[in-house]
């Protein structure tokens, strides 16, 4: 017996699971039962529980673990539009009414892409159900109506059609509505409870509490003096005492946080039921117990408290041994999915890890909370009063001659007003713009702002964070895969090989002209899809014979070459397919038109010496395909992706996506079934990625800004359950993306101008990058991308000088190498090949023994003398005079009038000059006396690694004239959202 072994990437490893998910990570569902001393039941509860997933093959030690994905979920800095982008800005609002007569608003702002230079339009739409946000491009040669807006957002039909509200006092109203979302701030209860407690009458009738629990007090936050105190309250008095003498609070992220502590509110011996400290922590949403005794004592279950209105419950126990906290999540069954995930096993060593996770949890809970049914309706009829009762006050005022309710009906949304009223309308726009100060000044003072803080208790690597893997970059990109640890990318000068530290290697010329590609390292293929119209065809290589070429510096290969790697009866095709998971046998879908052409490999790598020979004996591995079937439908396919059948007899399905329908395609039949009909008049097929949530088969559709989950149930003869399932779920995103990458626990959206992240499970945002003239590379396991920064075209601009002028929040925060200069004035585009590794996202701390396939070279490049590498911050604090001088010089160097610009951060070194590179003025082909392959490329040192922290959409205020609120041992500081547009 001959053992046959092929080696593959652990990024492509990787790239295989990433689509494999479970929900189980956050709990499974239990009905609790609590009884008495006496073991009479007492309550019943249905909880879903989460404590962490033990593996029985994971070879733990305390300490050890660290998480990446701890984030605010929906965080209210990316969420609350009106407060960030419109509010204190010229932006127009409209009113109407749908076909349903269902009153409706309508705001529309023309801003920059978070001080990008990128403008765009951000449209709100508030609904009795919701508000519903949206980003559309801004292009200068064709003006955006009210009318396209609302269609984008599926509102085709009206009962009256909008009409703009000029009155300035309408952002008071709909700041008001947007407040609805739900609070910036929270309150929290903590319950202590000694050991063998089991009933909330002895829990609460705790007088003071232990060490361990003064610890854990001061671990979330400070003791503060309740009477006199001017910050959020949570509902305590702060002025006669009557809700005890202290209390603790924290700030987290911009949001302040109160805690109600059973041992700190008011306690009376003659009420047994201590009713004074129940009204609040009973009607506390979330609430923390913290139980003293072994682990092996009788355990909290939340059936023990009696409260309708509590729906989350944290279990923390404190284990002095270890010194070390282990913590446990009940949540109501109706409560959603939230995360992060607990750890496996859920113990903390670190505290300060451990007291950033609670309160990301506890805050992600609330949110999550607010969700369910009880709380949404209530919601939602909070909302529809309000929206009805402002129509009818702005209602009278529509036959009016002069009223605010103008007339331009489905006008133009115009940055600028009409030149016929030009000065009346830059009156009006200035007290608009001033009212809108006034109220974002005020909501501010008031700590109802949603902020972001910019310095947090842990500066963490985010693992979205990408990498500079190619600088200068100057080709056009038409396609590409990663090739162990290099990128092979198909560009308009050719196939080239990219690695970060060696230099361009041309593959293919370029006659050869690649449309799509994989490259399957395991199996030794290169897959591509050539030309268009009638002469596309599809081709298969050999990596080992591409590599081989490489090595021996052979002729490149041209499109006159590869006659002998065309896959028969493939002529004409537009798009294929391939399986994600091709360890049973690679299946190639091929799509002609309305056509199908389904093409698998003969033999298995470890079939037999015979098939070994053969796979051996030519260059081109086209005799290891065969034809199977065709299938037609019934239009041509625009998406389209294999999902694997838990069997992988007669059950594997294939999803195409054409006109208004997702269908699924039955492989061995070709019978088709409805997945999903779009009903919208307009359709964006954008992608449909097949996830398996545990072993079962699930497709995320996603079209327009809709992204849908749907689970696919295979029955009889591969005969797929089409139907809605509870898991099912679906979400909106904020801008219609070009691409959507799933990499569990994240799922990616890029569009030209940012990737907006959320998470899988329930489609959360967590971030959004703002990253201009974004294109996407390769996803198929590492995440590479390209995007452009204006570089000064100032001939004796050095990089120190270049990175100055970029904006703080520019994808090119780090020390970039310069570009070639034209002789054009002006900027010059400076692009870059970014990598996001996947082991980043889906949080494995792995080895990546990667070999690539470029050999060993000697490559001689200049020696860069005082490098110094920018250190990473991924948050300054700054204070506001610092902004403004930031700014003031900013527009200085752009005027060319300073010549040694200095960053200044606060901390250690107060003032630090940005690091100078030393560059060889002569940089350009890197030659080689033995091959015309090496492109030109700026040659750098190898040691240099530097990443790219991809701006975050961050709009930050703080109280003007006031310093920031500090809340030892964390510093908070705050932006102002002004000073931040001054920065252009």
């Amino acid at each position: 017996l001959i053992k046959c072994f092929f080696s593959s990437s652990v990024s492509e490893d990787l790239g295989c699971r990433r689509g494999e998910f479970s929900r189980k990570h956050y709990g499974s569902v239990e009905l609790l039962i609590s009884s008495d001393a006496d073991g009479a039941i007492q309550r019943a509860g249905r909880f879903r529980v989460e404590n962490g997933i033990s593996d029985e093959n994971t070879d733990y030690t305390p300490g050890t673990w660290h998480r990446t994905d701890v984030h605010l979920e929906n965080p209210e800095y990316h969420t609350r539009w009106y407060f960030k982008y419109f509010l204190g800005k010229v932006h127009q609002n409209y009113i109407g009414t749908d076909a349903e007569k269902n009153p409706f608003f309508l705001s529309v702002v023309l801003s920059d892409q978070n001080n990008q230079r990128v403008p765009q339009y951000r449209s709100i739409l508030w609904r009795k159900t919701g508000t519903q946000k949206i980003c559309l491009p801004y292009c200068p040669t064709k003006t955006l109506s009210v009318k396209s807006i609302l269609s984008a957002m599926s509102l085709d039909k009206f009962e009256k059609s909008p009409r703009e509200i000029l009155d300035p006092e309408i952002q008071k109203d709909l700041l008001v509505l947007e407040e609805q979302e739900g609070s910036v701030n929270f309150k929290f209860g903590v319950l202590y409870a000694k050991d063998g407690q089991l009933t909330d009458d002895e829990m609460f009738s705790n007088e003071t509490g232990s060490e361990s629990f003064q610890r854990f007090l001061g671990l979330m936050g400070d003791k503060i003096t309740l009477k006199g105190w001017t910050g959020y309250r949570g509902g305590l008095d702060t002025k006669n005492d009557t809700t005890g003498l202290f209390s603790v609070y924290t700030v987290y992220q911009g949001h302040e946080i109160m805690f109600h502590v059973s041992t700190m509110l008011p306690y009376s011996r003659e009420n047994k039921q201590q009713v004074e400290r129940k009204r609040h922590i009973g009607n506390d949403i979330v609430t923390i117990v913290f139980q003293e005794g072994e682990e092996s004592s009788p355990a909290f279950k939340p059936s023990m408290i009696r409260s309708h209105f509590t729906h989350i419950f944290a279990l923390v126990r404190y284990n002095k041994q270890n010194d070390s906290y282990r913590l446990k999540i009940f949540s109501e069954e109706s409560v959603p999915l939230f995360g992060p995930p607990l750890p496996s096993p859920p113990v903390f060593t670190n505290h300060r890890e451990f007291r950033d996770f609670v309160l990301v949890k506890l805050i992600n809970a609330e949110k999550a909370t607010l969700e369910t049914p009880t709380f949404a309706q209530k919601r939602q009829r909070t909302l529809d009063m309000l929206i009805r009762s402002l129509y009818q006050d702005l209602m009278p005022d529509l036959h009016k001659v002069n009223n605010m309710l103008n007339r331009r009906s489905f006008s133009d949304v115009l940055p600028e007003s009409p030149k016929s009223t030009r000065k009346k309308e830059e009156a009006r726009q200035a007290e608009f713009v001033r009212l809108g100060q006034a109220l974002k000044l005020k909501t501010t003072v008031k700590g109802d702002a949603p902020t972001n803080l910019t310095t947090t208790s842990l500066c963490k690597k985010e693992p979205w964070e990408a990498q500079s893997f190619c600088n200068n970059f100057p080709h056009e990109v038409v396609c590409a895969d990663s090739w162990g640890q290099s990128l092979l990318v198909s560009t308009d000068a050719g196939i080239l090989l990219v690695d970060d530290d060696q230099p361009l290697v041309q593959v293919f010329d370029k006659t050869l002209q690649i449309k799509q590609m994989h490259v399957l390292e395991a199996l030794d293929l290169l897959i591509a899809r050539t030309d268009k119209g009638k002469d596309s065809r599809l081709l298969v290589f050999r990596l080992s014979t591409v590599q081989k070429d490489i090595e021996t510096k052979q002729i490149i290969r041209s499109k006159y070459d590869c006659r002998e790697n065309k896959l028969e009866r493939t002529k004409g095709c537009h798009l294929y397919a391939i399986n994600t998971h091709h360890g049973s046998g690679l299946r190639i879908v091929v799509a002609i038109r309305n056509k199908l052409l389904l093409v698998t490999k003969k033999y298995s790598l470890c079939n037999s010496l015979t098939s070994r020979s053969q796979l051996s004996s030519s260059d081109s591995p086209v005799e290891e395909f065969q034809y199977i079937r065709e299938i037609c439908l019934s239009d041509s396919p625009v998406v389209m992706t294999l999902v694997d059948g838990p069997t992988g007899d007669s059950d594997n399905m294939i999803c195409v996506a054409y006109r208004h329908q997702f269908d699924l395609v039955n492989e061995s039949t070709g019978e088709s079934y409805r997945l999903h009909h779009v009903e919208a008049s307009k359709v964006n097929f954008v992608a449909a990625i097949d996830v398996y949530e545990d072993g079962e088969a699930g497709l995320l559709l996603c079209y327009n800004y809709i992204c849908q989950y749907r689970k696919v149930y295979p029955l009889n003869g591969g005969s797929p359950l089409i139907q809605q399932s509870a898991s099912d779920f679906h979400f909106s995103w904020n801008q219609v993306p070009y691409a959507v990458v799933c990499a569990f626990p994240y799922i990616l959206a890029f569009t030209i101008d940012s990737i907006e992240i959320r998470l899988v499970v329930n489609g959360n945002l967590v971030h959004t990058a703002v990253v201009p003239e974004l294109q996407l590379v390769a996803s198929r396991s590492d995440i590479y991308f390209k995007a452009t920064a204006a570089v000064s075209g100032s001939s004796n601009s050095s990089s120190k000088e270049m990175s100055s002028r970029s904006s703080p929040q520019t994808p090119i925060t780090y020390e970039m190498s310069e570009c070639p200069l034209s002789s054009l004035e002006g900027e010059v585009p400076c692009k870059n090949l970014y990598k996001i590794p996947l082991s980043n996202l889906v949080g494995r701390s792995i080895e990546r023994p990667l070999n690539s396939p470029l050999v060993a070279k000697v490559v001689t490049t200049p020696i860069c003398s005082g490098t110094a590498s920018v250190p990473v911050t991924h948050s300054l604090s700054l204070s506001r005079m610092e902004i403004k001088e930031i700014a003031s010089r900013t527009r200085k160097e752009l005027l060319g009038l300073l010549d040694e610009p200095i960053l200044k951060t606060e901390g250690p070194q107060k003032q630090k000059k940005a690091p100078q590179r030393q560059s060889d003025p002569k940089q350009g082909a890197v030659r080689s006396t033995s091959s015309d392959r090496i492109i030109s490329r700026s040659s750098e040192s190898n040691s240099e690694k530097r990443h790219l922290s991809t701006g975050s959409d961050t709009d930050t205020v703080a109280n003007r004239g006031e310093s920031p609120l500090s809340s030892s041992p964390f510093q908070l500081t705050y932006l102002y959202d002004e000073d931040i547009v001054d920065l252009k």
